[in-house]
């Protein structure tokens, strides 16, 4: 069947009936960000071209990491702006109904678990706490005066050297040890101060562009009103942490601490990642 024309609904968060994302707020593809209200519960929505998000044209873009990357911009940006308003419950990329009928079916069905994680997580945002350490291939060992060991004469800067690398070894793995236990101590703090916190895999350096070993990767839900001490907490523990950067991101919408339920698979249409 042709979808020449055709539009689907980009799902982006559910909020509480009421609640209206900022006027002029442009979501993925550029279309402007709208709600479906079903009882007590809203989706922020967007009408998308079905040529672009129906099941086989997914396929396709889900290869083209462009594509992903603006699209994950897109849906970010409302979902972000959306919760520095009001409370939201961030749904996974790419969750896309047929048609606002669709959406209402899954607000209802799904009413209690919405309304109790919203619950739960209104007045809280989410912030991010990364600690890197210099990678320890990036210091250099020490060379010995000759240019290698072997070319050292036996029994003089030969064993100077080899005991000089190995000095250098054991520093570097104590160094990374202080700095995994200072991580851990940081976390332990936040944990506390934190309503909920939740640990993320390590970056890899090749992949985010940041310098260094990241050693912590933290999540921490924070009331709004306890935000200025939150920041706070991270600056006396980055002061305290010789040898870590200790960077604060956020505020972030609650991602890590949204378990939503997903659409269930119905009538010929699928979940996230194509029509649902």
């Amino acid at each position: 069947m042709s979808t020449h024309g055709a539009e689907l609904m980009y799902t982006y968060a559910v909020a509480r009936a009421g609640c209206r994302p900022p006027d002029g707020l442009l979501g993925v593809a550029d279309a402007p960000v709208e709600t479906v209200t079903e009882g007590a519960l809203a989706a922020l929505v967007s009408r998308v071209p079905a040529a672009d998000f129906d099941e086989e044209a997914l396929r396709a873009h889900l290869e083209d990491m462009a594509w992903l990357e603006r699209t994950a911009r897109a849906h970010r940006s409302v979902v972000d702006t959306a919760a520095a308003e009001f409370c939201v419950l961030p749904l996974r990329l790419v969750t896309v109904h047929r048609d606002a009928r669709g959406v209402r079916q899954v607000l209802a069905q799904r009413t209690e678990e919405f309304l109790s994680a919203l619950v739960s997580l209104d007045g809280r945002m989410e912030w991010g706490v990364k600690a890197y350490v210099e990678d320890p291939g990036t210091a250099k060992p020490p060379v010995p005066a000759s240019g290698s060991a072997r070319q050292a004469p036996a029994g003089g800067s030969g064993r100077d050297f080899l005991r000089r690398r190995l000095a250098h070894r054991q520093a570097q793995e104590q160094s990374q040890r202080r700095a995994d236990e200072l991580a851990g101590a940081a976390h332990e703090a936040l944990d506390k101060f934190a309503e909920r916190s939740r640990l993320h895999r390590p970056q890899d350096p090749r992949l985010s562009g940041v310098g260094g070993r990241n050693v912590l990767n933290g999540a921490y839900l924070i009331p709004r009103d306890q935000a200025g001490a939150f920041a706070g907490l991270v600056g006396e523990l980055a002061d305290r942490s010789p040898g870590v950067r200790i960077e604060l991101t956020g505020p972030w919408a609650p991602y890590s601490f949204t378990q939503a339920p997903q659409p269930p698979e119905a009538g010929g249409e699928s979940g996230s990642g194509g029509a649902g």
